[in-house]
């Protein structure tokens, strides 16, 4: 029986990332905070560590930085461990001197690698998706069907269709047609493929399990950049491509207002998505940090992460990231507040002269504040209506949402909203 040990998973580490902009303005997508205390990378690598899948490549190239450094701060497995979490960044060999041209053309790249770790299957993952799945049942449904590419797939709505891969399936759940996100009403109409009125299609999860020669052929022996745009639509004909169910949570971190409302989601007492699971929590870096101190005032539907300082302040349906500062008299609603990446130093000074986090008597409603950001007294900061986009410099509106990016600078009695 084919084993989890010849199973590598590479995770893709994304492209700029121009949706997410400001918040990807110094990092990669999959390294930009979520919920409080974690990072996009820390759902797919603890789905491949809860799966037994222990051999891990992140593909990286943009803004890499601290995505490297979060990876080797936290994924380090001891030296009886077969297991391990390697990075392979983009770089130019005799080979090629391009930079990635698309998801295909990022593992074509790095097929060297692939080889070398001799596994017979090869499991490709997105590192910008909030979702739990045990991909050891992916594996074996792979396997079951004597399959040479499976892909997941999810029910798709009307609404949602144009920005997924749609297929067709066969009763056996093989794939026999499959085009990628399409917009013209007569192909709409031939994808539909479910009862469902509301979920009429089925769609790709951007999740691929490959044998491991079958990828090295599809991608030695064509040009093709992307996986659900070519590689897989054209494996059709030639390979057996199968289709795996997913019915549980999915969401795809690609826009501002996406990342807004998925983390919003997370405050909630109904929230679809839990973070903490004693069979298959999400990882993160370890930090060794005091528990929050919070000194009057109210919360209310609030994630409120290690090592802050909440005084008197009057928080709801937001997040406080780790380090986070909220002084006296804040008022704060539909917020995410990043927090902090350091503390200011005892006895000197602080930066421009305002403290890290949120100052005095601050009113913020439906904002995103990336981390390190220092909030003068009586800053007001609301949301515009929805569509509105502005760059400001020191502030950034996004389909309305206002985000001040990371350690940015705001004095005393700025007002951020319509006039």
């Amino acid at each position: 029986m084919p084993s989890l040990n010849e199973v590598l998973a590479v995770i893709l580490g994304g492209g700029v990332g121009t949706r997410l902009y400001p918040l990807t303005k110094q990092r990669s997508k999959p390294a930009v905070p979520i919920a409080g205390k974690y990072r996009l990378i820390d759902v797919p690598i603890s789905n491949c560590i809860n799966s037994q899948i222990s051999q891990i490549a992140v593909l990286t190239q943009f803004n890499s930085v601290s995505l490297h450094r979060h990876i080797t701060q936290t994924y380090t497995f001891d030296t009886f461990h077969r297991g391990f979490v390697q990075i392979l960044a983009a770089e130019q060999t005799p080979r090629s001197r391009d930079w990635y041209q698309g998801t295909a053309d990022a593992v074509r790249k790095q097929l060297f690698e692939i080889k070398a770790t001799r596994a017979r299957y090869v499991l490709i993952l997105a590192g910008d998706h909030i979702y739990r799945m045990d991909y050891r049942e992916m594996a074996q449904f792979h396997w079951d069907n004597g399959a040479d590419i499976t892909v997941a797939v999810q029910p798709v709505s009307r609404e949602e269709a144009s920005r997924f891969g749609l297929l067709k399936r066969n009763a056996g759940k093989r794939i026999t047609a499959f085009v990628e996100k399409p917009r013209d009403p007569d192909v709409l109409a031939e994808f539909v493929s479910r009862d469902d009125p509301e979920q009429p299609y089925l769609g790709s999860m951007g999740i691929y399990f490959f044998n491991t020669d079958v990828l090295i052929d599809l991608l030695e022996n064509t040009t093709y950049d992307d996986f659900g745009g070519q590689v897989v639509p054209n494996a059709l004909s030639t390979c057996t491509v199968f289709g795996f169910d997913f019915t549980g949570y999915w969401e795809d971190i690609g826009t501002i207002r996406s990342f807004y409302e998925t983390n919003l989601k997370f405050t909630r007492p109904d929230s679809p998505f839990n973070f903490y699971d004693p069979d298959q929590p999400i990882y993160t870096h370890a930090r060794y940090l005091p528990g929050s101190v919070v000194q009057g005032g109210t919360l209310n539907n609030v994630i409120l992460s290690e090592g802050c300082h909440v005084i008197n302040a009057h928080i709801s349906d937001s997040i406080v990231g780790v380090r986070g500062q909220i002084s006296d008299g804040v008022r704060m609603s539909k917020t995410v507040f990043m927090g902090a990446d350091y503390y200011d130093p005892k006895n000197e000074e602080p930066r421009g002269g305002i403290p890290l986090g949120i100052g005095r008597d601050c009113q913020i409603e439906g904002a995103i504040i990336d981390k390190n950001a220092r909030i003068g007294e009586g800053v007001v900061i609301r949301p515009f209506p929805r569509g509105t986009e502005i760059d400001a410099g020191s502030w950034v509106v996004q389909d309305g949402i206002v985000v001040i990016p990371k350690s940015t600078v705001l004095h005393p009695g700025t007002y951020i909203g319509p006039e």
